[in-house]
């Protein structure tokens, strides 16, 4: 092929020119790379200015700023994404990598990196699947924590005074809870409304039980003893408020004990799991509240039963072992029997030895008869006087003998006369005696008998001690410059 030469005017035609030239013809103008940029993102808008896309969450990052950038992708392709900050805060669910999730907005372009994107408006978990899947996922996180752990969970309160109920105040929940809490033991109950599903839900729960714990035991809202978070049933969005991670810590990290009842039985979510305890409904949250006014006093009235019977019981059973022993014993007239034998035996032996020692007596009588008559008599006086009159006694030895008694009985009659406790009557001093006579020289004595006699020096009186209390009390002491009167005491 023949080389074209530079100066050839066809020389433009030939391709891989070094200079750009217009061709003839040629209508399409050289644009910019910021023409064609904006070009494409205003025919990328224009043509999917609304598209939903369904997608795995990957690469989820929250800016500074609050706006969330993240990546949509499946099995072949994958979609840059990004939220602004003001619809970020509205997610209902908290933005992980691996959630299918369906995303709406629009397509757009990023000329700085020559890539497209769609900036999202909203997103929502793609169908229950995903949902339970992030559920799942969620819950295995806070298990990790020790936030479900049995160990932390609390007792609840037998018969709380003041119940905290934190639910929506226009909804049929609160009234059967209200109703079954009356019907079985009527309590104080404050209710904290809030919203139960829908945006903002999860914050003002968690709000509502963290408030109850800030109340202050003595202040001016009574604090209650137990808390109680409830919802009526409903699908597993309507309750996603309750398996937020806001809830979950706020029920979790309550001073106070709570009964989760959200649902009906077959509903569980991770409030559930983090209260102290799970009611299958609200009716039976309340159920499990307080115990039933009737039962508690029929068990009061029970166990008084019980009381009363436990307390006779052993009188009961001593008056039968009584009983039974009594019946035992021997009977009296065969208990005295051998000794009512024995004492006629005895009367009859005395009888007949009395009679015996009389005939004895009467024989050793005649016997002597010869011994007493009276010529014996005479002979032995006469022969007894005849030794006095031999027997020639000296009358001072008598004399003597008689001055040194007298001299003894003076003696002792001196000594009586000292010793006399009577004599010092004269001096003003008083003999206490008893009723037998004897006397009486303390208190404690005196305050025994019943009657006492007072021996003055002119005649006796006759007194009764005071009571026990007021002989014991102790006396006051005297004024120096006066004497001690005497225990005063009543007249008989």
């Amino acid at each position: 092929m023949p080389v074209p030469s530079h100066y050839d005017d066809d020389a433009a035609d030939v391709p891989g020119g070094l200079v750009a030239k217009d061709r003839p013809g040629d209508n399409a103008a050289a644009l910019s790379v910021s023409e064609i940029s904006g070009r494409l993102k205003r025919t990328v808008e224009e043509r999917f200015g609304f598209v939903r896309v369904r997608g795995e969450l990957s690469g989820v990052k929250r800016a500074a700023s609050g706006h969330l950038y993240l990546c949509l992708k499946d099995e072949s392709a994958r979609l840059d994404g990004v939220m602004w900050r003001g619809n970020a805060g509205n997610l209902g669910f908290r933005v992980e990598d691996g959630i299918e999730v369906i995303a709406s907005g629009k397509l757009t372009t990023y000329p700085g990196r020559s890539n497209y994107q769609i900036v999202i408006d909203r997103m929502e978990v793609a169908g229950e699947g995903a949902l339970l899947a992030l559920l799942a996922k969620t819950k295995a996180r806070l298990e990790a924590e020790g936030l479900f752990d049995p160990a932390r969970k609390r007792p609840v309160p037998f018969l709380p005074s003041v119940i905290g109920v934190v639910t929506s105040p226009t909804g049929a929940v609160i009234r059967d809870i209200l109703h079954r809490l009356a019907d079985r033991f009527g309590t104080h109950v404050l209710v904290w409304p809030v919203l139960v599903q829908g945006q903002g839900a999860a914050e003002q729960v968690a709000a509502a039980v963290e408030g109850f714990s800030r109340l202050a035991a003595d202040g001016r809202v009574p604090r209650p003893d137990l808390v109680i978070v409830a919802r009526g049933g409903g699908s597993i969005e309507d309750l996603w408020a309750f398996n937020e991670e806001v809830v979950v810590r706020a029920i979790a990290g309550s001073s106070i004990p709570v009964i989760s009842a959200v649902g009906h039985e077959t509903d569980t979510t991770l409030a559930d799991f983090a209260a102290d305890l799970r009611a299958p409904t609200p009716t039976a949250a309340a159920e499990h509240a307080v115990p039933v006014r009737g039962e508690l006093l029929n068990q009061v009235a029970e166990l008084a039963l019980r009381k009363r019977r436990a307390v006779a019981r052993p009188v009961a059973l001593g008056r039968e072992r009584l009983e039974a022993r009594v019946q035992r014993l021997p009977k009296g007239d065969a208990v005295l029997a051998p000794f009512v034998q024995r004492l006629d035996d005895l009367g009859e032996r005395l009888r007949r030895g009395l009679g015996e020692r009389i005939v004895v007596a009467r024989q050793q009588l005649q016997n002597d008869r010869a011994r007493l008559s009276a010529p014996l008599l005479a002979a032995r006086l006469d022969q007894a006087r005849h030794r006095l009159v031999a027997q020639r006694l000296a009358p001072a030895l008598v004399t003597a003998r008689i001055a040194s008694q007298r001299d003894r009985l003076e003696g002792l009659g001196r000594l009586m006369t000292s010793l006399n406790p009577d004599n010092i009557l004269e001096r003003g001093y008083v003999r206490v005696t008893a009723g037998d006579g004897r006397t009486l020289v303390s208190k404690a004595a005196a305050a025994k008998e019943v009657s006492l006699s007072l021996h003055f020096r002119d005649g006796e009186l006759a007194v009764a001690p005071l009571d026990g209390s007021a002989a014991t009390r102790p006396a006051r002491a005297a004024p120096k410059d006066k004497p001690s009167p005497p225990e005063q005491g009543k007249l008989l």
